[in-house]
């Protein structure tokens, strides 16, 4: 799977959270069906974490920056969290 492309297409039919204060409050609320982080998160535990209660980390093996990028966005991402794949096949990430 593309990467890059199931991220652009989640972030236009699907409904995702962007930002860390953002992703811990849907993770936690069990609303997410995925979050996934970059290596250069400022949360420490998010980082090393497999699981935000029942919801799966995905560790994306770039920065913030790589993964704004990937997601078609001109800011760093440091997190986010999947609440609604939409047409993207996201959520068959290997976790």
């Amino acid at each position: 799977m593309d990467l890059a492309h199931a991220l652009k297409v989640a972030l236009d039919t699907g409904t995702v959270r962007v930002g860390l204060s953002e992703t811990l409050h849907a993770a936690k609320a069990n609303k997410a069906r995925l979050v996934i982080v970059s290596r250069t998160c400022p949360d420490a535990t998010l980082r090393t974490e497999r699981r935000i209660g029942k919801v799966p980390v995905y560790h994306y093996d770039g920065t913030a920056v790589e993964l704004g990028q990937a997601c078609g966005r001109p800011f760093p991402i440091s997190a986010m969290a999947v609440l609604d794949p939409g047409s993207s096949a996201i959520l068959t990430l290997e976790t």
